[in-house]
């Protein structure tokens, strides 16, 4: 599942590939959020790990979960 993350004051945005799913990622950033924590931990496919201050999160946006397709569909 792809990822994308705004950050204010930042020109560039945060995109990678997650294993986890759409709700579990919901859930840990919600989780962050309501608990008023300083940063929110997410790793992707290829084990690297981000870590994103709460504090300055513009925008989350979950991507679908289905794979990609590959060749020609009719």
């Amino acid at each position: 599942m792809e990822i994308r993350i705004g950050i204010i004051n930042t020109g560039r945005e945060l995109s990678f590939e997650a294993s986890a799913s759409a709700d579990e990622v919901r859930t840990q950033i919600a989780g962050a959020l309501d608990q008023g924590a300083s940063h929110v931990e997410l790793s992707d496919t290829k084990g690297n790990s981000y870590i994103v201050p709460t504090a300055n999160l513009g925008y989350v946006e979950l991507g679908t979960e289905e794979s990609r397709r590959v060749g020609f569909v009719a």
